[in-house]
């Protein structure tokens, strides 16, 4: 099926685009009231991961309020280490938790290799459901954690302050921390390929904590098992390129290394200058990003200068696709939402600010 709307996989591609395309990490989620009412529904967060139809609804409900110009996947970045046996769940308030955890060499050679069409069929069946009802209208977005953020929850069994088991670990066991890293490339390209199959027209690799680490083990631990998976992966499907975005977290010091990793698009934090970031990778691959999501917060007429600024940072021509610099936060008032998507096309289109923008609300 034709897509109707391809300009982010034309930006990804550094192709000219009439506008800017813009989507949000998280832009399924509770920060929308019909998702609070399907996840109800659901029963809990795994329950709604795990139901293909339900998966579906909720991806498709920000299409229904914005003019987003990409859909992604509703899935959570832990469904890797959930079908290796870990054990993954959801204590209210807290966030993710294993029931099992890493702890030792053996504990690392214990685990199981991953069949992603059968141990985590559910993402399948839900990537094509979503393609299917999409018809066309944008193109479906897949993703995977990276290797070292599914570690860092693998070993640590949740969420931390300073990940100092994680680290412990790949410093007093590098040889199972490059055992357990290489099972886990192994089963993020399996998983990324699964889905392109499945339906996904472009994947992201969401490497969350990989800006906790030093340079060397940043490059060792993080960035290498990235490289192994990008050059694993389906480089074209249905007659056409399949883009793969790497975004590392606090990246901000790495982009040249991440850039010749043979990605097509390079996300970036708020905390890096996207005007810069240009000047230094910008030749080589499609930016995404980078507004602080906390902008969101503020009226629409701050959201407004703030989106006309990054894009007048980005500057004109082609390889940037509109995001966030990391996910949006769940206290969002929707409505401002639209003031961001709206502005990021009406300003790209016109390729200057309107006076409207100077607004405080």
């Amino acid at each position: 099926m034709k897509l109707k709307n391809d300009r982010f996989l034309r930006a990804l591609n550094r192709e000219p685009v009439d506008i800017t395309p813009v989507w949000m990490m998280r832009q399924a989620g509770r920060y929308l009231p019909e998702y609070r009412a399907t996840r109800k529904r659901a029963g809990d967060f795994m329950s709604l991961c795990q139901n293909p139809q339900l998966a579906c609804e909720v991806t498709l409900q920000p299409l229904a309020r914005y003019d987003f110009d990409a859909a992604i996947l509703f899935s959570d970045i832990l469904t890797i280490p959930d079908a290796m046996g870990q054990g993954l769940y959801f204590s209210e308030g807290e966030g993710p938790r294993f029931r099992k955890t890493i702890r030792s060499p053996g504990d690392v050679e214990a685990l199981p290799r991953l069949d992603p069409e059968r141990d985590l069929s559910y993402v399948m069946d839900a990537c094509s459901l979503i393609r299917r009802e999409l018809g066309g209208r944008v193109p479906l977005i897949g993703f995977s954690g990276s290797p070292w953020t599914l570690a860092t929850y693998m070993i640590e069994g949740s969420g931390s302050k300073d990940f100092r088991r994680a680290k412990q670990f790949i410093y007093d066991h590098p040889e199972a921390g490059h055992l357990l890293l290489g099972k886990l490339a192994g089963a993020v390209a399996d998983y990324l390929n699964a889905q392109i199959r499945a339906g996904a027209q472009a994947v992201q690799i969401f490497d969350t904590w990989g800006g906790i680490l030093s340079t060397p083990a940043y490059l060792e631990f993080s960035l290498a098992y990235m490289r192994r998976i990008v050059a694993g992966l389906i480089r074209e499907h249905e007659g056409r390129p399949v883009p793969c975005i790497l975004f590392t977290k606090q990246g901000g010091l790495w982009l040249e290394q991440i850039a010749a990793t043979g990605c097509q698009g390079v996300g970036l934090d708020w905390s890096v200058d996207i005007g810069q970031a240009r000047s230094r990778i910008g030749g080589q691959v499609a930016l995404q990003g980078n507004m602080d999501p906390s902008v969101l917060y503020a009226s629409p007429g701050a959201i407004r200068r703030e989106v006309a600024s990054i894009l007048a940072a980005f500057g004109p021509g082609p390889g940037h696709v509109f995001n966030l610099g990391h996910g949006i936060t769940p206290q969002v008032n929707p409505d401002h939402v639209a003031a961001f998507v709206d502005a990021v096309h009406e300003f790209s289109a016109s390729g200057s600010k309107p006076a409207s923008s100077q607004g405080g609300g």
